[in-house]
């Protein structure tokens, strides 16, 4: 179980770069981590968006921003070109490194059971340890928050 005060689980996925990006390659730097349901759905378009318009202020403090989900690259690179997010988009199609980070859960939808990522956000501080975490996160105000954890320190 992922928690705050702890090493984050290391990780090395495929990003729509083309490359493999690793947690260690960010040893010195803050690191949002968000993970996210699905590419082109409205509340993962308007996090992405509000992450998007906001980076300004994630660079300004010293962190990098890392958004996480299942989806293939493919679709990454569609939903990276419609929205101009001048950020990394990984994958995670295997649910491997989403289950380290416990957000691949049981969901419920209209009486239906499945596995499916739970939207949440992890900031990892320099040294690579949990700083804070966001569980079930509602979209709407929710970078605001994750901008002030990473501008207090």
């Amino acid at each position: 179980m992922l928690e705050t005060g702890k090493k984050a689980p290391a990780f090395s996925l495929p990003s729509v770069s083309g490359r493999k990006i690793a947690l260690k390659d960010f040893t010195g730097k803050k690191v949002v981590l968000y993970f996210y349901p699905k590419d082109n759905t409205p509340g993962c378009t308007q996090e992405a968006c509000d992450f998007r318009d906001s980076m300004a202020r994630v660079q300004a403090a010293g962190a990098v921003l890392l958004g996480v989900s299942a989806d293939s690259i493919a679709s990454h690179e569609k939903f990276r070109d419609k929205y101009e997010l001048p950020f990394e988009l990984l994958t995670d199609e295997s649910h491997e490194m989403m289950e380290k980070y416990g957000v691949w859960k049981e969901k419920q939808n209209y009486g239906r059971t499945y596995m499916g990522i739970e939207r949440t956000t992890v900031l990892i501080d320099e040294k690579g340890v949990v700083s804070r975490i966001w569980n079930k996160v509602r979209v709407k105000g929710h970078v605001d928050q994750v901008l002030a954890a990473i501008e207090e320190g």
